[in-house]
C-alpha cells in the first residue's frame, strides 16, 4: 500500500479473507508458494505413492521437500520456517519470513514422513529452534510440571497460543518416533500437560492463555489441531496418557463443532461459515481417533457441498451463499492431505505417519 498503517493493513487483510469473491487479484496480491501448503502436499504425494506405487508421486514429494529445505530461515538455532509474506495483527506487524512453530511443525512432519535420512536429519535440528528461539521453559500446572513456548521468536511472553503449543508437542512426537530420543518424548509430554491444564470445562480450548487474550472462541480447526496432537502422542508414546482430556475433547469436538451430517460448525456458538479447512481437520482427527465412519461422513459432506469438480474445492459455505473460489493452501493442500491420510490410516486409529 502507498502508506504504512496498521488499520489499513488489517482492513486489506480482512477484506481479502471475508469478501464473497476472490479480490486478491484486485489488490495485486502475488501468487506465491506457501511452505505449510507445500508440506501438506508433500505428505499427500507420499501417501499416494504408498497406495499406488507410482514413482511420479514420490518424485513430486521429494521436489517439494527439497524446496522446503531450501526455505530454511537463517539466523536461528535449527531448522525453522514461516510465511513468506508479512502479517499484520492488532498488536504488531510480523515481517515476511519470520519463522513460527506452526509452519515449522508441518514442515518437520513432511520431512520425517519422507523416510529419507537427509530430510530427517534436517527435521531433527528443529528441536533446537524450539528450545533456543521460542522461549521454551517449564512451569507448574494443575497436572504437574508442564512447559510452554511462544508462537514465534518475536511473540510476547504475556500470552501463549494453545494450538501452537500443541503443534509444538506434535513436532517432538514426530521427532521421537524418528529417533527414539527420550528427551523429545518428555518435551512433548510437558507441553501437553500445559495445554491440558488449559482445557475448558466443556472440553474445548480457547485460542490463547489467558483466555482474555483470545481473538476467537473455541473454534473448529484450532481445537482440531490440539486434539490431533494428543491423539498422536497416545498413539506413538503412551496410549494411557491424557485419557480424560481426550475423551472430553472428542465429545466436545463431535457434538459442538460438527453436525450429525458431518458439516463443520465455525465454533461452539456459530454455525457459519462452514470452512473447508475445518472439514479437512475433522477428517484427520476422527480418522486418527479410530472413528473412520464419522471421518468419512465429513469427507462426504465436503465432496457433496464444497467440491467444484476437476479436483478443486471451494473455500467456504456461508448461510446464504458459497464462496466459490479455490485457495491452494487453504483448500487444496488441506483436502489432499486429509483425504490421503483417511485412506492410509488403519481403521483402529493407530497413527503410523
Amino acid at each position: 500500500m502507498p502508506v504504512e498503517n496498521r488499520w489499513l493493513n488489517i482492513a486489506v487483510q480482512e477484506s481479502c479473507k471475508r469478501a464473497p469473491i476472490n479480490i486478491r487479484p484486485l489488490f495485486l496480491v502475488p501468487k506465491r508458494r506457501n511452505i505449510k501448503g507445500a508440506s501438506l502436499f508433500a505428505v499427500a504425494y507420499q501417501n499416494l505413492f504408498d497406495c499406488l506405487a507410482d514413482h511420479r508421486y514420490r518424485s513430486e514429494s521429494q521436489q517439494l521437500l527439497d524446496w522446503i529445505c531450501s526455505m530454511r530461515r537463517e539466523g536461528y538455532a535449527g531448522f525453522c520456517a514461516g510465511h513468506r509474506h508479512p502479517v499484520q495483527s492488532l498488536e504488531s506487524k510480523t515481517p515476511a519470513n519470520t519463522p513460527d512453530i506452526v509452519t515449522t511443525s508441518y514442515a518437520v512432519r513432511s520431512l520425517c514422513r519422507s523416510g529419507i535420512p537427509r530430510y530427517q536429519q534436517i527435521a531433527t535440528s528443529a528441536a533446537e529452534f524450539v528450545y533456543t528461539d521460542l522461549e521454551y521453559h517449564t512451569i507448574e500446572t494443575e497436572l504437574g510440571t508442564g512447559a510452554r513456548l511462544t508462537y514465534k521468536p518475536t511473540s510476547s511472553t504475556d500470552q501463549f497460543t494453545l494450538n501452537a503449543n500443541a503443534l509444538g508437542a506434535r513436532l517432538f512426537v514426530d521427532l521421537y518416533e524418528q529417533t527414539g530420543t527420550e528427551a523429545y518424548a518428555d518435551t512433548a509430554r510437558q507441553i501437553l500437560h500445559y495445554v491440558a491444564a488449559n482445557q475448558h470445562p466443556s472440553g474445548g480450548w480457547k485460542y490463547r492463555d489467558p483466555p482474555s487474550a483470545s481473538h476467537v472462541s473455541m473454534d473448529n480447526y484450532h481445537n482440531g489441531f490440539i486434539i490431533e496432537s494428543f491423539v498422536r502422542y497416545r498413539a506413538v508414546i503412551d496410549p494411557d496418557a491424557f485419557t480424560a482430556t481426550v475423551d472430553r475433547a472428542l465429545e466436545f469436538y463431535r457434538t459442538s463443532l460438527y453436525e450429525s451430517s458431518g458439516a463443520p460448525n465455525w465454533d461452539e456458538r456459530s454455525t457459519y461459515p462452514r470452512d473447508i479447512h475445518a472439514a479437512a481437520q475433522g477428517i484427520l482427527v476422527f480418522a486418527y481417533a479410530g472413528k473412520p465412519a464419522f471421518a468419512r461422513r465429513i469427507a462426504d459432506w465436503a465432496i457433496n457441498t464444497l467440491y467444484a469438480g476437476g479436483g478443486r474445492f471451494y473455500y467456504q459455505q456461508r448461510k446464504h451463499y458459497t464462496k466459490r473460489f479455490t485457495l491452494m493452501r487453504w483448500c487444496q493442500a488441506w483436502m489432499a492431505y486429509s483425504l490421503t491420510e483417511l485412506v492410509t490410516t488403519p481403521s483402529d486409529g493407530v497413527v503410523s505417519a
